[in-house]
């Protein structure tokens, strides 16, 4: 069975919560249980990790290489400050689709660069928590699943 991954990075574990006129109110597990839904229809098993340790991410992205047809990764602020994650996403194999939830181009200036999207299959942004279902809908694409 083709497997993805949907990983996140800090501070994602407060959807819900942290300030929701960005991030809307649905929580995480929300999203992931979505994309579990989404990706079992297409006979794809989903598997969710989140952390707010940047080492902990790159050590699953090289892990994804082995295990995952691809990746669906909101780095969140370590997109705009971590070359290391952006060396992790170039190093590996399955595609990767950066997400984020609100749009990063038009808001604080620092924001608006990201180190992983040249490095990346595609960025989603802008589009909420429902960009997660823009990027599963794009990974079946690039998997050949639709």
């Amino acid at each position: 069975m083709c497997r993805v991954l949907l990983l996140n990075g800090p501070n994602l574990n407060l959807l819900g919560q942290r300030d929701q006129s960005v991030y809307g109110n649905r929580t995480l597990n929300d999203v992931e249980l979505e994309l579990i839904e989404f990706f079992k229809r297409h006979d794809i098993e989903v598997s969710t990790f989140q952390s707010n340790h940047e080492g902990e991410l790159i050590d699953q992205l090289h892990h994804a290489n082995e295990k995952f047809a691809g990746v669906i990764f909101n780095p969140g602020a370590y997109t705009h400050t971590s070359i290391a994650l952006r060396d992790a996403v170039e190093a590996i194999n399955p595609p990767v689709i950066e997400v984020h939830i609100s749009n990063i181009h038009n808001r604080e200036a620092f924001r608006s660069h990201s180190y992983i999207t040249p490095v990346a299959a595609g960025q989603i942004t802008g589009f909420g928590t429902e960009g997660y279902l823009i990027a599963a809908f794009a990974m079946l694409k690039l998997l050949n699943n639709i």
